[in-house]
């Protein structure tokens, strides 16, 4: 071997350990850097003439498990879901309230009943009267605040419905451009893994909207495909359509054509739990506005029903008429059982037992309908209207399991369905939640390990120093040929 190959051979040798160390120290500083890809350099001996000329750089390989990835991706998008439904189901339980809190909604209904034998043993007190008017006061405003609540929680989902297709349309054509500056970098020869870090992170964040999967294409190109079979980005990215409203009532619901649903290029697509994009909060945050929310209001307003028509029975108050309403109303007037949506956020006292707006107290002892105050001593209706209270009586309406409840049973019903139901969400976060820290470890293993990193510094470094004394020897090599 020639004094020229032979150096020629220790610089190569040279620019590939220089090249091996800026990789290594990459990988140490990135160590817990999100979506990097740990580098390894890829050499070859180079021949020329049927001799060997040193070291070839072939170039960086970016190195992760992608099937780790991918069901970390899933994971992710099961934890996201489970975690809107769980925190939209919390927030109702709250509202409503444990049995035993004051101001929830057992409580009133219970301070409703002691009201009502308070002033029953003592029908000639106005201050006992007061206090069963503040107590009907005080439940119909908490039945209109989880009303309220409710619907306020599918206005939530509907704003957060909207931001989240604008942040995956924003984020798809990210990605598409990335995997054209990967596709030029590439055909160009130069380093791609940058790029390619910056994608897994774009991906990584709308894999918890929409569950998916990364499938290789040509040049490090990616396709991405939702676990439902639906294509966001094959070449080009999909665009999500979604019109967001200002204001939801009950009577509003996707199915009446009042809200929107999903489109995919235009087309349109289901949105529930078993539609193309399910899976993750995107389709969590649907159910919530158009299923669960729903039922839930469905749920109470049965409560509202079965109060409002305990007390506009004619049989409990013979003041009354086929068409009076009684003591709790539909916005102060009868309640017609064919409107019975959203009758919780419209319950409120009748007017001709409150002073504050033209009626009279007595009216609680003498009945709805008395035109004169009656024997201020005769106390039979209070005691009525608390017997109707606590009377067990079959539900005509909402999801419940047909027995016979009170009031305060069917509320007690009512806020164990939602809390079973959040239990559940909440079971099902736990799980998904270790599975996401297990799925991570194990993405984490194949990712920088700093000791093993510090082991092949030390190769290079071993590798460095070798080509150096090649090409210290060789130089006094040629001051002793230069000397002869």
């Amino acid at each position: 071997m020639s004094i020229s190959s032979s150096l020629n051979n220790a610089l190569s040798g040279l620019t590939a350990a220089s090249r091996a160390a800026d990789i290594v120290s990459s990988n140490i500083a990135n160590a817990q850097t999100e979506g990097y890809g740990r580098r390894r350099l890829d050499t070859s001996s180079r021949v020329l003439g049927g001799s060997g000329s040193g070291v070839f750089i072939d170039g960086t390989t970016r190195i992760v498990d992608q099937v780790v990835i991918n069901d970390r991706r899933v994971a992710d998008a099961g934890l996201a879901a489970s975690t809107t439904m769980g925190d939209f189901l919390k927030r109702i339980e709250t509202v409503i309230g444990a049995p035993g809190d004051p101001g929830s909604l057992s409580d009133r209904l219970a301070g409703l009943d002691a009201s009502l034998i308070e002033a029953a043993s003592r029908p000639d007190s106005e201050p006992r009267l007061q206090n069963v008017l503040r107590s009907a006061q005080g439940l119909t405003d908490h039945l209109n605040t989880i009303s309220n609540e409710i619907q306020n929680q599918r206005m939530q989902a509907d704003q957060s419905i909207d931001q989240q297709v604008r942040f995956l349309n924003d984020s798809l054509q990210k990605i598409q451009k990335l995997n054209s500056q990967i596709l030029a970098q590439n055909a160009g020869g130069r380093e791609v893994s940058g790029l390619m870090d910056q994608r897994q992170v774009a991906i990584d964040r709308i894999a918890e909207i929409v569950p998916l999967k990364e499938v290789p294409r040509a040049r490090g190109q990616v396709a991405l495909i939702t676990t439902g079979g639906a294509i966001l980005l094959d070449g080009r990215a999909s665009t999500i359509g979604f019109t967001s409203v200002g204001i939801i009532t009950p009577d509003m619901t996707l199915d009446a054509g009042s809200l929107s649903g999903l489109t995919i290029n235009d087309t349109p697509i289901t949105s529930n739990e078993n539609g193309i994009l399910s899976g993750g909060s995107l389709a969590a945050s649907f159910s919530i506005r158009d299923s669960a929310a729903i039922t839930a209001q469905e749920n109470l307003d049965a409560v509202a029903r079965d109060i409002v028509e305990r007390f506009q029975d004619p049989a409990v108050d013979a003041t009354l008429g086929p068409l009076d309403a009684g003591l709790f109303t539909d916005y102060n007037s009868f309640f017609d059982p064919f409107n019975e949506e959203g009758l919780a956020g419209r319950i409120t006292i009748n007017e001709r037992v409150d002073p504050t707006r033209g009626g009279k107290i007595w009216r609680l002892r003498d009945g709805i309908g008395a035109a004169v105050a009656g024997n201020v001593g005769n106390g039979s209706l209070l005691q009525t209207l608390s017997t109707t209270l606590t009377e067990n009586r079959v539900p005509v309406s909402g999801s419940f399991i047909g027995a016979a409840r009170s009031v305060v049973g069917l509320a007690g019903d009512f806020l164990s369905m939602i809390a079973s139901d959040r239990q559940g969400f909440d079971a099902s976060r736990a799980f998904s939640t270790a599975k996401v820290d297990a799925l991570k470890a194990q993405e984490l293993q194949g990712g920088v390990d700093t000791d093993y990193e510090m082991q092949q510094l030390l190769l290079v470094e071993q590798s460095y120093s070798a080509n150096a004394r090649v090409i210290k020897t060789l130089e006094t090599l040629m001051d002793t040929l230069l000397r002869i």
